[in-house]
């Protein structure tokens, strides 16, 4: 079995226990646990697993059963009763949340979310769009879901996501493209927060940069404890938990960057001043 194939299959082992637990605690008499109170939201390939690890590490912070629960996107169908049967019964003063970065992009989840967490506080981490296409793409290549070079996937892009959500974007086809083949569309994140902010008022949603997290680790996590309401703490270590995948000669050639740099140029403007920042990301 190869690398690739073991990581499916194991990928695959895990959702299914989380999966069985869940099922087996929305069924039991009484209330399956709570909803969460607050949700990261992505970017995806932006640091969101260790953020989730450094959230975690809060001591009045219980974990869901995964860090991904995909239940506004993906798994909406299977109801409230299976989200909350992911999460922990609650001491006084704790908070639970979950960290699933499809959720920013996906079109249906901020009505969703809007209707089913009125109260709930989001958390977003973005990076520059470049380097988080190029992560993305190896990220998806290393499962054995793209046959194409870099530069090719970029040019079937629109077409794969256009061909994919012709009969809408909950589909396991639309998932499956929109998940694994948006290079570009998911750094076009003035658009995505537009639908966020359309639904979720922004003062419930607090949006930083993956390169402060690296820079300014104490100071962002810090920042991000207020928004939630936490005291402040701070972890032993910012450990970066990441899934390694750029191995090899990289494809992101000076003639790919500069090509994705003059698309991403005017959304990255549009981002500047949605959220009022004075540059998109440190040069």
């Amino acid at each position: 079995m190869t690398g690739v194939a073991r990581r499916q299959v194991t990928d695959r082992l895990r959702r299914g226990v989380r999966a069985a637990r869940a099922w087996g605690r929305a069924v039991r008499p009484g209330e399956p646990g709570p909803l969460p109170d607050f949700l990261v939201i992505g970017a995806q390939r932006c640091g969101t697993t260790s953020l989730y690890h450094h959230l975690a590490a809060h001591p009045q912070v219980r974990v869901a059963s995964g860090k991904e629960l995909q239940y506004f996107s993906v798994h909406h169908g299977r109801g409230a009763r299976w989200y909350r049967g992911h999460f922990p019964r609650l001491a006084p003063g704790e908070r639970t949340f979950e960290a699933s970065p499809y959720y920013l992009f996906h079109p249906s989840v901020p009505a969703r979310v809007a209707a089913t967490l009125p109260q709930a506080r989001f958390v977003v981490l973005l990076r520059d769009p470049v380097q988080r296409a190029y992560s993305h793409y190896l990220h998806t290549r290393s499962y054995g879901l793209e046959p194409l070079s870099f530069a090719d996937a970029l040019d079937a892009e629109e077409e794969r996501l256009a061909r994919a959500t012709r009969g809408g974007p909950d589909s396991a086809a639309a998932h499956r493209a929109l998940r694994n083949y948006s290079y570009a569309a998911r750094g076009r994140y003035a658009e995505q927060l537009d639908r966020w902010f359309a639904q979720v008022p922004r003062e419930r949603i607090h949006v930083t940069r993956t390169e402060d997290l690296h820079t300014d680790p104490a100071g962002t996590y810090g920042d991000m404890l207020r928004f939630l309401g936490l005291p402040a703490f701070t972890p032993e270590a910012f450990t970066r938990h990441t899934r390694r995948v750029d191995h090899g000669v990289s494809q992101l050639t000076p003639a790919l960057r500069e090509r994705l740099g003059e698309h991403f140029a005017p959304h990255n403007a549009r981002l500047t001043a949605l959220l009022g920042w004075p540059e998109p990301w440190p040069g």
